[in-house]
């Protein structure tokens, strides 16, 4: 195998001597130029597996280097060499097509882990290799022949393919999780960890412990030395879901962590350096956020290097049917293998019909109780019990909210305080699936206290079967 080679170009001897000798102990050729005029006769007399620029040149910039690697050296990784702290350099970069970057002064691990993933990016690329086991099966569960989902599936291999953050937008139920594992188990950290946060489930007074860990002793409670989730994520990837929910204070020290790549565990005197890709998610609207000051504007820059959005379910409704049926397969193989129950003609159409507000994840939550509630093996639409009310006007309100309108569409409590019904309207207090369930648990009642609580006759009184009911009185809680 011949050895391989890479291309340093920086107008700073002391940059391309340490970058020669530490390239160097890795094997590496290095051939070191100071212009950005060297660098383009260098890159036309040979290739090269890897290439570092400055930013700055003598003679133009190092954007010009990366331009013209991605267009007629797309197979060439190329990392950016920027001035410490100087995020927009690195971000710009990133944008033109950089693999990564690194910033003077140079750390000479992180330098070397950089280099031999971007060296296993590039064997990758000339091999038509670079997805894992796990990626073709995180690919199965990304159901869907529409052009839209298509299209995601196509942006999710050349994503896989640099270290530039992402950011995945789309409604809540999209399955934004399952995009980011794809991205990282399609690109050169498949091997390492993939650490998935909710950030709007950590207590604000838990949130720098978690993400950065701490020493033994450095406040009270800290019994022993604890890992943060960035250390934990290293050589990995780490999503931030709900990156929206991070209070202010937390912002600021996530920014900085991810430019300097380097964090401080709370009661440590250094920084520990963390090799982590960012991926991050949320449904609600960050840049409205970021107009309202309720979300950094230099967090969202840096986060938000490559956007990808993610298609609520009712913008591919030919997809209903491929997704039902893999749900079922699902059920069927969780519940010990039998047969899948199977859609009647009619439940297909009704669910195709549908618009679901809460996409994928209200889908599975869908078939999951008419596979509980139908006679056989077979679903017809009554089993589906779809919400009556319009399921246009939901997805219209769940778009709302994703628009900018960051309070949940919610629906107010089917009985008043004294017992009466009450008129069901939007509220402020009760999302969609508790509305419903609310709803489910006051005719259950009814039914309970009209038959004395006699469970066979109730389930006659609600027009269901004795199984159905008895899985609704498990799934609510009613004893």
């Amino acid at each position: 195998m011949s050895q391989q080679t890479v291309l340093v170009i920086d107008d700073e001897r002391d940059i391309r001597e340490l970058l020669t000798i530490t390239l160097g102990r890795m094997d590496l050729k290095v051939d070191a130029v100071g212009t950005v005029a060297e660098a383009r006769q260098a890159l036309s007399e040979r290739s090269y597996d890897l290439c570092f620029t400055d930013m700055r040149l003598p003679d133009g910039s190092g954007q010009e280097i990366i331009e013209l690697i991605a267009t007629e050296h797309d197979e060439t990784p190329v990392a950016m060499i920027t001035a410490y702290g100087n995020v927009d350099a690195a971000v710009t970069a990133l944008k033109a097509g950089a693999f990564d970057f690194v910033s003077k002064p140079v750390d000479i691990q992180m330098l070397r882990r950089l280099v031999r993933t971007a060296l296993k990016l590039a064997e990758e690329k000339r091999t038509g290799g670079g997805a894992s086991p796990a990626a073709s099966s995180s690919g199965e569960r990304l159901i869907g022949d529409s052009s839209a989902m298509q299209q995601v599936r196509n942006t999710i291999t050349k994503l896989a393919r640099n270290q530039a953050p992402v950011y995945i937008a789309g409604e809540s139920g999209v399955g934004k999780e399952l995009v980011a594992r794809l991205i990282h188990e399609l690109g050169p950290r498949a091997s390492g960890p993939f650490v998935p946060v909710n950030c709007g489930a950590i207590p604000s007074e838990l949130m720098e412990s978690e993400f950065f860990g701490h020493r033994k002793g450095s406040f009270t409670g800290a019994v022993a030395d604890k890992e943060g989730l960035f250390q934990a994520a290293h050589g990995g990837t780490l999503f931030l879901d709900e990156v929206a929910e991070l209070p202010l204070h937390m912002q600021v020290k996530l920014l900085r962590a991810i430019q300097e790549k380097a964090v401080r565990p709370i009661g440590a005197r250094e920084e520990i350096a963390v090799d982590v890709r960012i991926l991050s998610a949320t449904h609600k609207n960050l840049a409205a956020l970021v107009d309202q000051g309720q979300f950094r504007q230099d967090l969202f820059y840096r986060i938000n290097v490559i956007e990808l959005r993610v298609p609520p379910l009712r913008e591919r409704r030919g997809d209903v049917p491929l997704l039902a049926d893999f749900v079922l397969r699902q059920l069927a193989t969780k519940s010990g293998g039998g047969v899948p129950v199977r859609l009647l003609p009619d439940a297909r159409q009704a669910l195709e019909d549908y618009d679901f507000p809460g996409n994928v994840r209200e889908l599975e939550n869908i078939l999951e109780r008419a596979v509980a509630m139908c006679d056989g093996d077979r679903i017809e639409a009554s089993d589906l019990m779809l919400p009556q009310r319009p399921a246009r006007q939901m997805a219209e309100a769940v778009a709302s909210t994703h628009s900018g309108h960051h309070a949940q569409t919610t629906y107010a409590p089917s009985h008043a305080p004294n017992g009466t019904p009450a008129t069901q309207t939007p509220s402020s207090e009760l999302p969609l699936d508790d509305y419903i369930s609310n709803l489910e648990r006051s005719a259950i009642m009814k039914a309970l206290e009209e038959s004395r609580y006699n469970k066979t006759a109730a389930a006659r009184k609600l027009g269901i079967t004795f199984r159905a009911l008895r899985y609704k009185l498990k799934k609510l809680g009613i004893d």
